[in-house]
């Protein structure tokens, strides 16, 4: 079960209940003289809320690439041992949520790998379209004897990567990155590494969010911008769709290996990404507020108050607020020390169901007509408990209002939905869905308006999840799906005899040094 750090989304408010899941975090630093692993560590912590279920550093002190990864939270797995034992001037670091493979050590990042010329540790925010084309690739090349992460049981897309980064014995790293990434389709922003430089690539779309940042000593990729700033980094730009980057001794140098196609992922903005972070120039935070404002001019209501679903609806809600002139108010209060129980609650116990991690305020929402703000509606059970809660703590009317449109179809780019028969707003109406949920009205924000309030152009961006319509062509439904690489009749045979260089001790951590 993953973990998820109190203070997160709304929707795992309550027990059992699976939300959208989070993309993952990679951070990468090339910098000389500086505690790159600590840098990492606190890059990692400012990208917590994309992946809850592992953390990993690698670094390399020119010589030798060591990893340390384990289950759990960036505070969990590392300690000050750990990040002393990281020493070199190059780190590449990850933080997961799984989107394919299963929760498992073995699927941890970053992966480590031969090359023909030394090591590569690589992080992969994303979600490959065509693994099982890439199955064969790796087969065809090297043989269907797994090797390295595959040997060791990885069954991630990733590991397929860093198989395929193996590379001829006449090519750099670098060379073998340019020929492999026009192969793989879907979403990857990537950070790699090798023993004496730093990699970053993203997919031609540009789905996944990725930034580049100038430190005095040397240079920092990242996930998002605030993990620039925690570690005192200045922005400089995006990594490009379709864009190589090179930082080494010799600085840095950008190739390009695919024309921009550009589909960033619309659901970065109403959802993913941390507010104070920004995308294409727009700040995420006036996005969601924007979105607020767009939801109170297409669905009004007659109300005396207007509150969030803490924490992700407090940006739209307060858009509302201010558009509709009805005032705004916390009519629940969180628990700020309770995250995911592993404690499972008696049946009486789960009944009280979010009462664990929210309370109502009575005498703020008793007699009221309440506008409850969300970000968005997966399955309905959260909005159906709270609004049972509210209704049971006085409250006159209940009018949801969401900041995005019905999610009505699966990510295959990064974000782990519930599967689509599962998802709320597919067989019912707007209006049947609030009947369901029990509020007296129910507004979605228009496709249109939610777009709007990104000020990109929408040919820029992937609004798959809501439209159906994916920027990147999909394969035959039996190839595609979370456990692919879990599928015995995949052209893998079993692993290679003896593992040759990597040595794994306790602690999660593994060292690799190429001869």
């Amino acid at each position: 079960m993953p973990l998820r750090p109190d203070g997160r989304l709304n929707h795992d408010l309550l027990p059992g209940e699976k939300g959208p899941q989070d993309a993952c975090g990679v951070f990468g630093v090339w910098a000389p003289g500086e505690e790159v692993a600590k840098l990492t560590y606190f890059g990692l912590y400012a990208l917590q809320h994309r992946g809850q279920e592992s953390a990993g550093i690698a670094t390399s002190n020119g010589e030798q690439i060591l990893v340390y990864k384990d289950m759990g939270l960036v505070s969990q797995v590392f300690d000050e041992t750990a990040l002393n034992a990281l020493a070199g001037h190059i780190a590449v670091g990850h933080c997961r949520y799984s989107t394919t493979g299963g929760v498992t050590w073995e699927n941890a990042q970053p992966t480590l790998g031969a090359t023909a010329a030394g090591t590569v540790a690589l992080g992969h925010n994303g979600n490959l379209t065509n693994t099982a084309e890439l199955v064969d690739l790796v087969a065809e090349r090297y043989g269907a004897q797994r090797r390295g992460e595959l040997a060791r049981g990885n069954t991630t897309d990733t590991a397929l990567i860093t198989a395929l980064l193996a590379g001829d014995e006449d090519h750099t790293l670098e060379q073998t990155a340019l020929e492999v990434l026009p192969r793989l389709r879907g979403a990857f922003s990537l950070v790699f590494m090798d023993e004496h430089a730093l990699y970053a690539a993203r997919d031609p779309q540009g789905v996944r969010p990725l930034v580049l940042g100038r430190t005095q000593r040397g240079w920092v990729v990242a996930s998002e911008t605030p993990a620039l700033d925690i570690v005192g980094a200045s922005f400089v730009r995006e990594v490009e769709p379709g864009e190589l980057i090179c930082i080494d001794d010799d600085g840095l140098r950008s190739t390009r290996f695919a024309p921009v196609e550009r589909a960033g992922c619309v659901f970065e903005y109403v959802y993913l990404a941390r507010p104070d972070n920004t995308i294409q120039g727009r700040p995420v935070h006036a996005a969601r507020v924007e979105m607020g404002r767009v939801l109170a001019r297409e669905h009004p209501v007659d109300a005396d108050l207007v509150m969030p679903v803490p924490e992700s609806g407090t940006p739209a809600a307060t858009g509302y607020a201010a558009e509709s002139g009805i005032p705004f108010g916390q009519g629940l209060t969180k628990n700020a020390y309770v995250g995911r129980t592993f404690i499972q609650p008696s049946d009486t116990l789960r009944q009280l169901g979010i009462r664990l991690k929210l309370n109502p305020l009575r005498e703020v929402i008793r007699g009221k007509r309440l506008v409850v703000v969300d970000d968005s509606i997966v399955r309905g059970n959260t909005q159906r408990a709270l609004i049972r809660m509210l209704r049971e703590a006085g409250a006159a009317e209940v009018h949801v209002r969401i900041s995005s449109p019905p999610v009505k179809w699966p990510c295959f780019y990064g974000i782990d939905f519930a599967s689509r028969a599962e998802l709320i707003a597919n067989g019912l109406t707007p209006s049947e869905i609030g009947q369901s949920l029990g509020a007296d009205s129910l507004g979605y924000i228009s496709t249109e308006g939610m777009i709007a309030a990104t000020e990109q152009p929408a040919s820029r961006l992937c609004a798959a999840c809501f439209t159906g319509e994916y920027p990147i062509e999909l394969p035959e439904e039996d190839r595609l799906g979370k456990h692919l690489l879990e599928q015995s009749e995949l052209p893998l045979g079993a692993p290679e005899d003896g593992l040759s260089q990597l040595s794994v001790g306790v602690g999660g951590q593994s060292a690799l040094e190429h001869p």
